[in-house]
This record gives C-alpha cells, structure tokens and sequence, in this order.
C-alpha cells in the first residue's frame, strides 16, 4: 500500500428519526390518548486512532462517509432504534482539520478518539407532550440532522528521532544499519520518496523509533520540492540526527541549508536537541575529520552534539546512538513534566451558556431570530404543522423573543424566520 500523509473527506453524522403522531385506537378503549414514540438518536462519526494503521491510503476512494439516521418513532410510544456510531481508524499521529484551518482533534496515542461530527437527537412523539392543558397534541418533533462537514486529515508520524539532511546524506543507509527497515538505498540523490521507520536498540535502554525524512533542500519550508510535505513528520520528534556527507564542498553550508529550513518551517524546528553528524568519514584520516568538525564548530550551538560516523562500516554509530538515548530521555521527561503542569491549573470559574441567549434583526420586512437554543427547536418543528408552529411560538414567548419582536416594531401579521431553517407569521 502507498504512503499517503493527506487526506480531505466529507463527513456527515446522522439525522435523527422523526417522532410519531398517533393515537390509541384499541377495542374496548373509548377515547384513547396520543401514545406517538420518539424518533432515535442518528449516529455520529467517531475517529479513533490505531498503531495498527500506518497509512492514510484508505482515504484515497473514500472520500464521503455517511453514519446512519436513527429510526422513526411508532405508535404505541415504541421509539425508534438510535443507529450505531461510525468509527472511522486512522493511523496514530493523525491530526484532523476543518476547512477554516481549525484543529478538531489530534489523535495522537492508540485509542484516542474523538467524535467529528454528532448525531442529530431524534425528535419526540406527540404522547412526550401531553399536559394538563393541552390533552390531545397532534403534532410530533422532526428529528435533527446530523452534523456535516469538510476535513482534512494529516499524517505526522510519531518517533523519538528523526533523520534530516540534503539529499544524499546517507540518511537511508543509517536507518537500515541500525534498524530492521529496508529503504530504498542508492548512490544518487532523492531514493527516498517517503519517509521510513526503524526502531533501533540501544544497549539495555529503551529502543528508539527513528524517522527517515527525504532529503531537503533550500526552499523546502517554503515548499520548494516535496520538503513542506515532510518536515511534518519531524514536528512529533523529540531528537534530530542532522547528518552530513563529509564529502560535500562545505560542510558549514550544508549544515546552514538544513537549520534554515527548520527555523523557517511553521514550528521552529530548530529549537528541537540536536545532534550533527558527519557521515561518510571511512575513508578520511583523523586530521580531515578534525578539520571538519572543527569548521562545524564554528556554526554549531552545542560542540558537545557533533559526531562523526560511517553509516556504510557501522564507525561510531554505537556511540551516537548512545549519545542520542539519552538526549531522548531528557526531552521525554521534559514532555512529561509539561503535560503534567497542563493538568494542574488553576480553575477558571465561568458562566455556563446554556444556548437561550438569542439576537433578533430585522432584514428587509422579515425579523430574523438568532440564537442556538431557539434555532434547535426550529430543526424539530415541522412548518407544514400548525399545531407545530403553535408550540414554536409558545417557547418563543417563555424565552423572551416574542417581547423583544415587538419592541422592533413586529405586529400580528409579521414575517419571522428563525436563522435560515424556517418562516412562519405571527
């Protein structure tokens, strides 16, 4: 299966079932009451996040995904089944985003879930409104439609290393020394096309899952190239191997072609430990290698992060992976103390909006209600229902919106639409 890190798709949540208007016709049973069931609850599109998927490649001809609508009320007050939730897998690492660039989720650990898009609630029979004054209703709630919406799904893949460098920097051949993964290795520039996996083991300690990025080059952050589309992957990374090829004209511009690049990406990558690493150095003497971590050090932060290897003969790769644990020990207990900080904060006290607060204008010769409690009641009611419309502007009255319509001037007679779902007149 191809490696795919983007993904658009459309989802839509289910509608709610209609409730039911029905009264009791039964032998031997004068007058009977109106015993109409509510509808069920549609299903809502759940994303969860599973290590077991590595690729959004299933997304590639799936590009609409529907839940089912909950099921009608019926008669003699027996509600509608309420449909199953639709649970969408997507691999670890998956970062969900509406159209308007709003992060919905980030499913980040096997088993994070997160509902996209909710259920419509099925909307309530004719027997749920039986009052003292109002004996025989004969009208029913529609249920509501579901959520739908437009997002896009982006791959970061999550690893404890990840691996950067200009094209042909060895990069491949040092996933595959010190891990089971097998990239494409060659001895030209871009045989990497996708990013690569391997979990490398280092002594007693914890293994580390390391990242293979393709190579970058200048401009990649901006886009040029297919780096803007990898440097992604490096976002989760708690440690980066900078390797360079020994062999290049100028190891300093080399490494300055990389760290811009990492500055300039939309996370400044560049504040991320790091270690530089000069590859290739087999067939060099000690003096050349000491040259050039010599001008590496002039550019780099840290000298203590500058190691010289041979990915090909294995020279040195045992130390650097050693230096590298433990760097990645450092940044993980970091990470652990602000996620820990995260959760103990100080509780902020609010008022809880429960949706009555409402805004009415007025366009043209039509008085438009706003407001989320009232616009909900306006998806459940049926306008061709006069009894339905009846109860609509019963709530309005209770809410308050009848007498701020009239402060505007609205009269018997006048046009009102609650947001864009129906008009009715007073």
């Amino acid at each position: 299966m191809n490696f795919v890190d983007k993904a658009q798709v459309d989802i839509e949540a289910g509608r709610g079932g209609n409730g039911c208007v029905s009264f009791r016709h039964e032998k031997y049973i004068d007058h009977g009451g109106p015993d109409g069931g509510d509808g069920g609850r549609g299903g809502s599109v759940i994303f969860v996040a599973s290590n077991n998927e590595n690729t959004l490649a299933s997304f590639r001809y799936k590009k609409s995904l529907k839940a089912e609508d909950g099921e009608p009320g019926s008669r003699r007050r027996q509600h509608g089944k309420s449909a199953s939730d639709l649970i969408i897998t997507v691999p670890s690492g998956t970062t969900i985003v509406d159209e308007a660039g709003n992060e919905l989720a980030d499913l980040v650990n096997n088993g994070d879930r997160a509902v996209i898009a909710k259920g419509g609630d099925g909307g309530f029979g004719n027997a749920h409104f039986v009052s003292s004054v109002r004996q025989a209703p004969k009208f029913a709630e529609k249920g509501e439609p579901g959520e739908k919406l437009t997002v896009n799904l982006e791959l970061k893949i999550i690893a404890d290393v990840g691996l950067v460098g200009l094209p042909n920097a060895g990069k491949s051949t040092f996933l595959s020394v010190v891990s089971a993964a097998r990239p494409e290795i060659a001895d030209y520039p871009f045989t990497t096309l996708t990013p690569n996996l391997g979990v490398a083991d280092v002594g007693n300690g914890p293994s580390l899952l390391i990242a293979d990025i393709p190579g970058l080059i200048e401009g990649a952050a901006q886009g040029k190239g297919l780096g803007d589309e990898f440097l992604r992957h490096i976002e989760r990374t708690l440690v980066i191997i900078h390797l360079i090829d020994a062999y290049v004209d100028d190891v300093v511009k080399a490494y300055q072609t990389i760290e811009r690049e990492l500055r300039s990406y939309r996370v400044d990558l560049s504040e991320r430990p790091q270690v530089v690493v000069l590859n290739k150095v087999e067939g060099l003497d000690a003096d050349m290698i000491n040259d050039l971590t010599a001008q590496l050090k002039s550019v780099v932060p840290n000298s203590n992060d500058i190691m010289a290897i041979s990915a090909k003969s294995s020279q040195g790769v045992g130390e650097l992976l050693k230096h590298v644990a433990k760097l990645v020990n450092i940044a993980r207990k970091a990470r652990d103390e602000v996620a820990k900080s995260e959760d103990v904060g100080i509780p902020v006290l609010t008022l809880d909006d429960d949706g009555s607060s409402f805004k009415v204008s007025k366009e043209a010769d039509v008085f438009v209600v706003n407001g989320k409690k009232i616009e909900k009641f306006a998806l459940r009611s049926d306008p061709r229902s006069e009894p339905a419309i009846r109860r609509l502007k019963d709530i309005m009255r209770k809410m308050g919106i009848e007498h701020e319509l009239a402060r505007q001037g609205a009269v018997a007679g006048s046009v009102v639409s609650i947001g864009d779902i129906l008009k009715f007149t007073l």
